[in-house]
């Protein structure tokens, strides 16, 4: 009963949140909506997608789309369950047997999402059902129903998607249409630039600041704000530029403007483009529309073209599909492809592929499957939504290297040696997140470990949390605050009984090498890695290299995808190719000369973390450990002046010069004189020391290029952005000391007209840092503080017991919307923003960006698991060569695709001449999203 009232209480919940305006539901959607926008999720929930056929494929694309968040899914079948069907359709199970397949999966599809109607349809797929849909998606179909619904779709203006694999094979093909409008070709945030300097010419030449490349291209357009003295650049419509270099770029012609003096900002305008489809029936004949993928077999994908073409043939005559290794029908299918030849006129026909797709067409393998159907459920999302470049038409792809290597493979390749091979392996998967959840299904599904000897073991340290579950499907709203290795360890059981599987909530650190230790690596076959972070990979890549044990690694990052096999003695590791390339911004840009949001942002993360956690934790270990204050001064002057004047101005009371609170009252006082502090005082001494009109030695204004002169703040107590900062941070203050607070404004106000915020005056003493490096050089000559420090001590010692109440730290979480946090970093980065004149963030991309979230999407993590497990197969048969394994990048905003033979170890000269270096470092040219 409380099961079913909890879901009860969510589903009202959701419908609250979802009725009436329309909201998206960002809880639900967070991740996803980092990758889409809220534009494209509002696009796609009005669209109807149908789903024809309900086996491996169809139920992958299903899930895909379901969890994407379109209005209503349809899934059409009118097959009954096979026993074949349990290996790739995860949603059904033995008791489904005998039953339509469509009916049999409703219910759990229903389960994925909360906002998505899911309806089947058991009955045939005809003419009247597919112009009730906006989108139609055809698996597991005939030629003939392709070509007569395609033209159908075509006519009439309904977006149009064929998928299928048969074995190790699969294809894909988009029509949306005689002309399809794309609002957002590539998702990626609009360029913003600064500008160093704009010449009077014609074409004007826009020289940006070399803090980062501008990362424009030919025909970009852009928009210009801010600039000073040519100001007619602020007043013209969007401007089409030439790439000239990395740092420059010419515009229209400026000859008549006036001349250029400082500032300015050049924003780049994103442009909708059309796309023109064939019908199916057309684009049969159009070799152009095919796409190449995979660089160890560049001109295959145009042998494929022909080769599904003749399976269709083969199917309409015999009424089957060619049968399992039987040369007679490969051969068969080899002669309708070479008739199909003849009007084609392939130089080079790939005679043995056809052969081996003969071989292996009634295969249905989940990881193909997972890859396929994410490729085409991000069709259906671009469909729906307008947002990124569809496929233009056909791609094809195939991992015939996973079959067994050519003198390994026998006439009649047993098929069931290997899957004994396959439940014999022990495998260790760390994370059971998003990637994690996608692998366990595909271990299921090929009985990865689930033999008398084979076994799994998974571990994750997180819950589960309500963002999860737009990606992570193997988790549903009752699962919320369980451990996400045990709910997905039982999901995956429920899937395959014979599973062998148990679940961890370690971290894997050097701490947890007790637990992982020496004897449990050796006991393993290989390792997947589903982790979010490059340092755990290059922990536990190191550990493999150590074991000599295979490593699967995968990583996405929005639509972007990326895996790699790390097998011992053949290929290079991974190893943290980012190493020498760091992002961190400068800490003279945080502290006084910001100019992106980024900046701010970052400095509003600094000032949370310093006030509201390291003080109080300094505070507390203070109370309880008498080394504290030797220890610290040990640090050097400047960082124990700082810490401890910390911890003594958090103990002692306000009354005394401290800033202890002992009400709620003083709480506010302290939060309306810290928004004086950072908003008005200490922007009014740094422009004491570099006024505006500045001029540094070389007679170059000081306030230019990436620096933007600052204006100080006025409070408002009528603005809501000043009004926000005293909330939060007084209720954040309160909390740390144990004091309730309130969100009631008229309250709050009260209290503000009691406050008393003394006047400031610039000092002429106080030094500001230009750079870091003139940071460092004066934290070297060393200070004047030591007076001041022992002064510090001497109050330490002798004011407070260490009886002292404790304080209480606060760690940051960004999802929890009633905690003040994002309030705190949403309010405190947009008043520095202010402060600078930089573009306001609102809350959703500041969560983004000062939560360091990855953006996520369920079709990139389903292909990202595809592909691994593909890998996964070569690993367990013991390839040797290096021309059987792949890495893949792709992105399928823009349908990018790489796949490529991986690299070898690096060679490094020994006592015995060149050896094969073990511990590889990833080339940092390869980037791990």
């Amino acid at each position: 009963r409380s099961v079913l009232f909890s879901q009860t209480v969510y589903l009202l919940s959701v419908w609250c949140k979802m009725s009436g305006n329309g909201n998206i539901d960002e809880g639900f959607y967070s991740r996803q909506l980092y990758v889409l926008g809220h534009e494209a999720m509002h696009r796609m929930g009005t669209a109807s997608v149908l789903i024809a056929g309900m086996r491996g494929l169809g139920v992958e694309i299903a899930k895909n789309v379901i969890l994407s968040g379109v209005k209503s899914v349809t899934v059409q079948d009118e097959g009954q369950t096979a026993w074949a069907d349990l290996s790739s359709q995860f949603f059904l199970k033995e008791s489904h047997l005998g039953q339509n397949r469509a009916a049999c999966s409703l219910q759990q599809l229903s389960a994925l999402n909360p906002h998505v109607q899911v309806s089947a349809h058991p009955g045939p797929l005809n003419e009247d059902l597919i112009l009730k849909f906006q989108v139609v998606v055809l698996t597991d179909s005939s030629l003939d129903d392709q070509r007569r619904f395609g033209d159908l779709c075509h006519s009439r203006g309904i977006k149009f998607i064929v998928a299928d694999t048969k074995g190790l094979c699969g294809q894909l093909f988009c029509d949306f249409g005689k002309e399809f409008e794309v609002l957002d070709q590539d998702g990626e945030m609009p360029v913003s630039v600064m500008i160093q300097h704009v010449s009077k010419d014609n074409p004007g030449v826009v020289v940006c600041t070399d803090d980062q490349k501008h990362g424009l291209t030919d025909g970009s357009k852009v928009v210009f704000s801010e600039v000073q003295g040519m100001t007619e650049l602020n007043n013209i419509g969007p401007v089409e530029i030439k790439f000239l270099s990395s740092y420059s770029f010419s515009i229209c012609d400026t000859s008549a403007f006036n001349e250029y003096k400082r500032g300015g900002v050049a924003t780049e305008v994103k442009q909708s483009c059309l796309i023109h489809f064939k019908p199916l029936t057309e684009a049969l004949q159009d070799q152009d529309l095919l796409k190449m993928n995979d660089f160890g077999k560049i001109a295959r994908h145009k042998t494929l073209h022909l080769a599904f073409q003749a399976l269709h043939s083969f199917v309409k005559k015999e009424q089957q599909l060619p049968r399992s290794w039987s040369q007679s029908d490969a051969d068969s299918l080899l002669a309708i492809v070479r008739e199909l030849n003849k009007v084609t006129q392939l130089e080079n026909l790939d005679e043995a592929a056809v052969q081996t797709l003969s071989y292996t067409a009634q295969g249905d393998l989940a990881p193909m499957n997972a890859f396929i159907g994410g490729l085409a459920a991000q069709e259906v999302i671009k469909a729906c939504s307008g947002k990124f470049t569809p496929l233009q038409q056909w791609l094809y792809f195939d991992a015939l290297e996973c079959l067994p290597e050519e003198e390994d493979r026998p006439i009649q390749f047993s098929r069931f040696s290997f899957q004994e091979k396959l439940e014999r392996q022990k495998y260790f998967l760390v994370g059971a997140g998003a990637i994690g959840c996608e692998l366990l299904k595909n271990f299921a599904l090929i009985g990865l470990g689930a033999g008398e000897n084979g076994h799994i073991t998974v571990t994750d340290m997180d819950f589960i949390e309500r963002s999860n579950l737009n990606r992570q499907f193997l988790f549903r709203s009752q699962d919320i605050g369980k451990p996400k290795s045990e709910v997905a360890a039982k999901a995956v059981c429920e899937m395959n009984p014979r599973m062998k599987i148990t679940a961890h909530q370690n971290r894997l650190d050097p701490d947890s090498e007790g637990v992982y230790d020496y004897n449990f690596f050796m006991g393993l076959n290989g390792v997947a890695a589903a982790l979010d972070t490059v340092e755990a990979r290059v922990y536990l890549d190191r550990r493999c290299v150590q074991h000599l044990k295979p490593l699967l690694e995968g990583g996405t990052l929005g639509t972007k995808g990326h895996t790699l096999a790390v097998v011992p003695h053949l290929t290079e590791s991974y190893e943290d190719g980012k190493s020498s390339f760091s992002d961190a911004i400068p800490l003279c840009t945080l502290r006084n000369f910001p100019h992106r949001i980024e900046h701010t942002l970052q400095w509003a993360r600094d000032q949370f973390e310093g006030l509201f956690k390291q003080t109080p934790e300094n505070v507390n270990l203070f109370l309880r450990d008498s080394a504290f204050v030797e220890r610290t001064l040990s640090h050097g002057d400047a960082e124990a002046l700082e810490i401890l004047g910390g911890v003594w101005n958090s103990l002692e009371g306000m009354a005394a010069g401290g800033q202890r609170p002992s009400s709620w009252e003083d709480c506010v006082n302290w939060a309306r004189l810290k928004w004086e502090t950072v908003y008005n005082n200490d922007i009014r001494q740094l422009l004491h020391c570099f006024p505006p009109d500045e001029v540094t030695s070389t007679g170059l204004p000081f306030w230019s290029g990436s620096k933007r002169c600052p204006h100080p703040l006025t409070f408002d107590p009528n603005n809501v952005t000043h009004m926000e900062y005293v909330v939060a941070a007084a209720n954040l203050y309160g909390h740390i000391y144990g004091i309730s607070g309130t969100r009631d404004l008229t309250a709050i106000r009260n209290i503000l007209e009691q406050v008393h915020v003394p006047p400031f005056t610039p000092k002429s003493t106080v030094k500001i840092h230009v750079t870091d490096e003139e940071m460092e050089e004066d934290k070297e000559r060393g200070s004047d503080d030591a007076a001041r420090l022992e002064d510090l001590k001497v109050k330490l010692a002798a004011s407070f017991p260490k009886s002292s109440t404790q304080l209480y730290p606060i760690d940051f979480e960004k999802d929890d919307d009633s905690n003040f946090h994002m309030d705190y970093i949403v309010a405190a980065s947009n008043l520095r923003a202010e402060n600078y004149d930089i573009p306001a963030a609102d809350r959703h991309q500041s969560k983004r960006i000062a939560g360091k979230i990855i953006p996520a999407i369920a079709t990139t993590t389903a292909a990202v698991a595809g592909l691994m497990c593909l890998e996964l197969l070569k690993l367990v048969q013991g390839h040797q060569k290096i021309t059987s394994y792949r890495t893949a990048y792709f992105n399928l905003a823009v349908q990018y695709f790489v796949l490529s033979l991986p690299s070898r170890p690096q060679d490094f000269e020994g006592i015995q001449g060149i050896q094969r270096n073990e511990k590889d470092i990833y080339s940092p040219k390869t980037e791990s999203f």
